[in-house]
């Protein structure tokens, strides 16, 4: 029988969708160092018409990631049209991706780094009832970042931050019992750390933070097993629904896929075939498919889509080609054979020659 984790490699991305590219990324590689560049392309994006007014629109891109593991961001950014901001000020419970986590060694030494170069937080570092310490950071856009504990480390940038890349994402949903099975049956965050009803102190310096919530935090029993899986390292998925409000909105209402704020969460994974038959067969369907190889910069992969029970969009990434050294034509090519076997680790560090540095 086939054990569903196995097709998920990890969390690849997360899609922010930005007025500008190169500003934000500045931002980023300065507040968590998130400086290796996988790729950048400009190009349309004629297979996303479903979610973007049935009209194709063009679109440029960067995939930045952290030589700390973790997984990257894909900062996109509209060329044919202007990127649209959240038509209301999202609060906590409302629908979608909500918070991104990202990871550090150590949370305190995080946060005084962050206020020492002028980036304020949202509140101090606090335990959350698991005892796990955190705090919040709004970037220059209104994205929320998490600041939490990391799981797991891949390298070490040594950069001033202690923070890595992508370890998470908070989602709010509208019924808990119909979104947990995706997490755990399809996506394979099998393991269940919290599920409290209540208010919660270290929720309070969000918007609309104040209310009551049940709050499922899940991760995954066994260790992932893909090319990928020790970059992208020990994730985690917390969803978090909202018990007072009769309000909640989807946060990318009225919007194109691409516009201002989290646009999906992306993971890594290998044999989409199969993948696809199990998500089929638990209810989600591909709403977007790209079939064949599907080029991306230097890199190529095949990608898809589905909605969760409130319309948020997860996206699936197999990759097929990878830049390791772009300007050397080293490319490492994804065969069939290397599936659940992680890359080396002294090739995927060699990824370091690709770093920006400001």
């Amino acid at each position: 029988m086939m054990v569903e984790k196995d097709f998920i490699n990890g969390i690849q991305q997360v899609g922010i969708g930005v007025p500008n590219v190169s500003e934000i990324w500045t931002w980023y590689r300065r507040a968590f160092g998130l400086d290796l560049r996988i790729f950048e392309e400009a190009a349309d994006a004629p297979l996303m018409t479903k979610y973007t007014g049935d009209e194709v629109h063009s679109r440029t891109a960067t995939l930045a990631m952290s030589l700390d593991g973790g997984g990257g961001f894909e900062i996109w950014q509209f060329t044919s049209r202007p990127t649209v901001k959240p038509i209301f000020t999202p609060q906590l419970g409302d629908l979608g991706l909500a918070i991104c986590k990202i990871k550090s060694r150590n949370v305190r030494k995080t946060f005084v780094y962050l206020n020492a170069i002028g980036i304020q937080t949202l509140g101090e570092p606090k335990e959350d009832v698991l005892g796990r310490l955190s705090f919040f950071v709004q970037d220059p856009n209104g994205n929320l970042f998490q600041v939490v504990e990391g799981r797991s480390w891949f390298g070490k940038s040594n950069h001033p931050s202690n923070a890595g890349g992508v370890s998470g994402m908070v989602i709010g949903v509208s019924d808990m019992n119909k979104s947990i099975p995706l997490y755990r049956e399809v996506l394979g965050y099998d393991v269940i750390e919290m599920d409290e009803i209540n208010s919660f102190e270290d929720f309070n310096v969000l918007p609309g933070g104040s209310g009551r919530f049940r709050r499922v935090r899940l991760t995954h029993a066994s260790v992932r097993k893909g090319a990928f899986s020790e970059l992208l390292g020990v994730t985690e998925i917390e969803l978090v629904q909202s018990l007072d409000r009769t309000d909640v909105k989807r946060i990318f209402e009225n919007r194109f896929w691409g516009d201002w704020g989290f646009i999906h969460l992306c993971f890594d994974v290998q044999r989409m075939d199969q993948f696809q038959r199990l998500c089929e067969s638990k209810g989600f369907p591909f709403t977007v498919d790209s079939a064949n190889s599907f080029q991306m910069g230097a890199a190529s992969g095949r990608f898809s889509y589905i909605e969760d029970p409130d319309g948020t969009w997860l996206e699936f990434v197999e990759t097929h080609k990878v830049p390791i050294i772009k300007k050397m034509g080293w490319y490492v090519r994804l065969t069939p054979s290397r599936q659940g076997k992680p890359l080396p680790k002294w090739m995927l560090k060699a990824l370091r020659f690709n770093r920006v540095k400001d």
